[in-house]
């Protein structure tokens, strides 16, 4: 069992289907290299005791180099150290070639002193080199495929922890920041109309609920992100009146598209602290779909002071889209507009 766990921890897997499989087809190839004329010549009273000789040899053989390859690999286990332990199992092996054939053969002559048929020495080394190689190639391919295969999880899920932070500090940046507004507007709208502050507090526990639900999500279905914007936008509605117009068009058979949480917050939210909201200016902010992409746009009207950066804006969307599904969005600026593409496929 200890051997089990010291193979495991070397290479990263189990061997035993490597063992079960390998080895009898290995004893069977090398027999057949060794004693072909046998074969050929179907010489079966002498091969019914050189097939279990040669299993005999090859599964010594075989175990060895496996005990070998474990040592060597505990002690020079980085992909650098491969050309160490191709020296190191070089030297061994014919270490191992030499001490092996040596006992076995002594063992067979006391056991069959009638079977002294010896194959050519030079075949006999060279199906031993076939077979080292084999195994070794095996195993080092098998660790290299599952050390790739972890390193490449890995990275993904440092990649998925990093947008979890990062996804994380942004609502933990942006809704205090929003919640503080809306409990302002709050506290003007429980005097003047009851009714009215009840809507608002049922429109902001739906907004917040969202942003609970879509925590773990690393994106959602648009129709899901839409439905917390109307939400969203009456909240802010109460807090503009008619100095923010949003309109949403054209995104009916987006409904399954998938889309990153909390995007339209953050636009908004980017498009109310960068421009002017008054009579005189109202803010107008655009949804629709265009040429493969989610379109946001606003008016571009900037104050002449901007309040300081709470680092949430759009290069925190940008590292989100990036990592999250591979697309870029675009910021496109002009004199009349501030828009952003959003990459989404129809579903």
């Amino acid at each position: 069992m200890q051997k089990k766990c010291c193979f495991k921890r070397a290479f990263g897997f189990d061997d035993k289907l490597v063992l079960i499989v390998g080895i009898p087809i290995s004893a069977l190839i090398v027999s057949m290299l060794l004693f072909n004329e046998y074969y050929t010549n179907a010489d079966w009273a002498f091969l019914s005791v050189c097939i279990p000789m040669s299993f005999v040899y090859t599964t010594t053989f075989w175990l060895i180099l496996r005990w070998l390859f474990v040592r060597v690999k505990l002690r020079y286990p980085r992909l650098e150290d491969l050309s160490i332990r191709l020296g190191l199992m070089a030297v061994l092996l014919m270490l191992t070639f030499l001490v092996v054939n040596f006992v076995l053969d002594n063992i067979f002559r006391m056991i069959l002193p009638q079977h002294t048929s010896r194959p050519d020495p030079v075949m006999e080394f060279l199906a031993t080199i076939l077979l080292s190689c084999l195994v070794f190639t095996i195993y080092e391919a098998i660790s290299f495929y599952l050390m790739l295969q972890n390193a490449i999880a890995e990275k993904a899920d440092l990649q998925r922890q990093h947008v979890q932070s990062q996804l994380e500090g942004l609502r933990n940046q942006v809704n205090p920041h929003f919640l503080f507004n809306s409990l302002n507007t709050l506290v003007y709208l429980i005097p003047e109309d009851s009714e009215k502050a009840v809507n608002f507090v049922q429109k902001l526990s739906k907004v917040y609920r969202y942003v609970l639900e879509s925590r773990d999500s690393n994106v959602i279905c648009l129709h899901d992100e839409l439905d917390y914007l109307h939400a969203y936008i009456f909240l802010l509605r109460e807090r503009f009146g008619d100095n923010l117009q949003v309109e949403i068009r054209g995104l009916e058979s987006l409904a399954h598209a998938k889309i990153v949480p909390l995007t339209f917050q953050i636009l908004f939210e980017n498009a109310i602290k960068h421009n002017v909201i008054s009579s005189g200016k109202p803010l107008k902010v655009e949804i629709f779909y265009e040429n493969s992409h989610l379109v946001v746009r606003n008016t571009l009207q900037k104050k002449n002071q901007v309040m300081d950066s709470t680092g949430v804006g759009l290069e925190n969307i940008r590292e989100r889209y990036r990592l999250l599904t591979d697309s870029e969005i675009q910021v496109i600026t002009s004199q009349q507009y501030f828009t952003v593409l959003i990459p989404v496929t129809k579903p």
